[in-house]
């Protein structure tokens, strides 16, 4: 037995997978309190993510009607780009801050400026510095609480935290390490003179974590924490990784040639390479993968954030909502939404606010709103893909995951924007899938079994065939002309390349 642990924004999730028997005997999952405010502030209290773990644990194992002490090994996944700084006792000296906080946009801008502009974050670390990255939050902290800055003795990732409780130890894998804004992601290190120009008064050898392979384990769970959950004293733990990187392995994008598409809080779309993948706009993310390799990303920050703010403005559950889309014609008889209520990352605009466009009153319908808002999120996946150039020229199907693809209509939605097939794999939460998977990965090479990724991931990895989706000709074709008037509004309103 494997467990898979995913810390997300709204929540934790557990998953334990018999790999023998290539089933998942167990779910559970927990949610988180988001502290949010004005400027864009996104943090969590870590506390929140234990009892988040526990919780999720306790559920998974009552579900699976399993012995926790048969569990082998944990793999972790976690959001990406969250600040965890911790002092010399391995506490906070500060909330977690988020991916998703934009506080720190104006530092993003000057780390920018101080690293030569865009082409010097390129040649230094493979990647243009978002605001969304870990660089920008530590600048912050810096500048705005001094005191707790002074007592930082670790930084860690959001992943790196709950391994560091898991077993003591502080160490991190290179696809997370890679949106942290200070890891190059070329030569797959840290890069010690941009820290330098983060943190000037804190030494990387000190306060970095330790680098490891993602086929390494991290460690041992701790004696004080497998007797709390109740596992055997030779648990292993993975490398684990981003909850982006972990989401490949658990859709079986672990080479050339698929696309993976999330729609999550924000919204990502990646694919596999063999070499760095490096953007001279800065919009694609030279990630590396978390099972070697590269893994190019692209990241809009408004997806199901997004369409969850409408549906919530209308007081309708989930099935309301897919109700309501499906009622509405395609274009929505001519509303649309720019859905940047959290700002955005691609195309980069962190002040931007949310904008709904062509509103009459005839239009204005809740009907209208609800498929406005998830065509304009969808509209934004568009744009992303789009920018992965060869590495989407040849797609023929997309493996979509996330909260938004367990909606039937907004996979039609997606498949007819892209005017690509997609299909969802079995287990939507492939992050924690993901996690698993690589613990398994992980425990086999520890014992030398052999047993690949590959291998695993074939076994692990089951496509739901009730779920493909083709793109029909009519509805791409309109799909087509509204995508172009998504992308002349970002023109005229953010100067925004048509």
């Amino acid at each position: 037995m494997y467990l898979g642990v995913d810390c997300g924004t709204q929540s934790t999730k557990v998953v334990i997978v018999d790999a023998e028997r290539a089933t998942i005997v167990g779910e559970g999952s927990r949610g988180h309190q988001l502290i949010e405010g004005d400027g864009g502030r996104r943090e969590q209290s870590v506390d929140d993510w234990l009892a988040a773990l526990r919780g999720a644990f306790a559920e998974a194992l009552a579900e699976a009607g399993i012995d926790a002490r048969t569990i082998r090994a944990i793999g972790v996944s976690g959001q990406q780009h969250g600040m965890v700084a911790l002092d010399a006792r391995g506490e906070p000296v500060y909330p977690a801050k988020l991916w998703c906080d934009t506080e720190t946009a104006l530092h993003n801008e000057n780390l920018i400026e101080t690293l030569g502009g865009r082409q010097g974050c390129l040649d230094k670390l493979g990647l243009l510095l978002q605001t969304g990255y870990t660089a920008s939050k530590v600048a912050w902290l810096r500048d705005t609480h001094p005191d707790a800055y002074r007592r930082i003795d670790s930084l860690l990732l959001p992943h790196d935290y709950l391994n560091f409780w898991l077993t003591g130890e502080r160490v991190t894998e290179c696809g997370d390490a890679s949106g942290t804004g200070y890891f190059d992601t070329r030569r797959r290190a840290w890069h010690h003179e941009v820290f330098q120009a983060v943190a000037p008064e804190l030494d990387p050898n000190r306060v970095l974590p330790r680098l490891i392979e993602s086929s390494e384990p991290v460690g041992r769970v701790r004696a004080e924490v497998a007797r709390e959950l109740g596992l055997a004293d030779d648990v292993l733990v993975a490398s684990g990784g981003g909850d982006n990187m972990m989401a490949a392995i658990g859709t079986g994008n672990i080479a050339p040639g698929l696309v993976t598409m999330s729609l999550g809080t924000s919204g990502t779309v990646c694919a596999y390479a063999e070499e760095p993948v490096i953007d001279a706009q800065g919009m694609v993310a030279n990630f590396c993968a978390s099972s070697g390799g590269w893994l190019p990303l692209v990241c809009t920050m408004n997806v199901t954030s997004a369409t969850t703010r409408v549906r919530e403005l209308f007081g309708f559950d989930v099935e309301t909502f897919g109700e309501r889309v499906a009622a509405a014609p395609i274009g929505a008889e001519g509303v649309m939404v720019l859905p940047f209520f959290n700002g955005e990352r691609v195309p980069p605009l962190p002040h931007a606010s949310a904008s709904f466009v062509g509103l009459t009153s005839l239009n204005t319908s809740a009907d209208n709103l609800c498929r406005a808002v998830v065509e304009g999120a969808t509209f934004g996946m568009r744009y992303g893909l789009e920018l992965l150039g060869p590495l989407a020229d040849r797609v023929n199907e997309i493996r979509l995951v996330g909260g938004g693809a367990k909606s039937p209509i907004w996979r039609q939605i997606v498949a007819d924007v892209l005017g690509v097939e997609v299909v969802c794999p079995r287990f939507t939460e492939a992050a924690a899938l993901g996690a698993a998977i690589q613990a398994a990965w992980c425990d086999a090479r520890h014992r030398g079994d052999g047993e690949s990724l590959a291998t695993l991931s074939e076994r692990l990895v089951s496509l739901d065939a009730e779920t493909r989706t083709r793109p029909r000709n009519e509805a791409a074709t309109r799909y087509d002309e509204l995508y172009l008037r998504y992308r002349q509004a970002l023109a005229e309103r953010y100067g925004v390349p048509a």
